[in-house]
């Protein structure tokens, strides 16, 4: 199979007609049927090299044991939370507005 020239046949040619909806009348199927063939033949070339490897070895593995642990901590106290920034007021962050006349 190493030398051997594969080509595409008309039936095969027929169903890749009509599955890309192509008109047989509206397409030079000489100039169609050449440009298939060289596809083949590119998958042939890329057929020969060594594809074993698992292509999701080049991403690294989130094991579930490295994850932080899903306890509950002590949140911040308002008054801690007020010394953030000067813009809190009534338990909230006041921002400018962002609807309206800007937007």
């Amino acid at each position: 199979m190493a030398g051997e020239k594969r080509t595409i046949d008309e039936n095969t040619l027929e169903a890749l007609l009509q599955l890309s909806r192509l008109d047989p009348q509206s397409t030079n199927m000489t100039v169609l049927k050449g440009q298939v063939d060289q596809i083949v033949e590119y998958f042939d070339l890329l057929s020969q090299f060594d594809d074993s490897e698992n292509p999701y070895d080049a991403y690294p593995a989130t094991v579930a044991t490295a994850l932080r642990d899903d306890s509950v901590v002590q949140g911040l106290e308002i008054p801690d939370v007020k010394k953030v920034s000067a813009e809190f007021m009534d338990g909230y962050f006041r921002v400018p507005k962002v609807l309206g006349e800007g937007a």
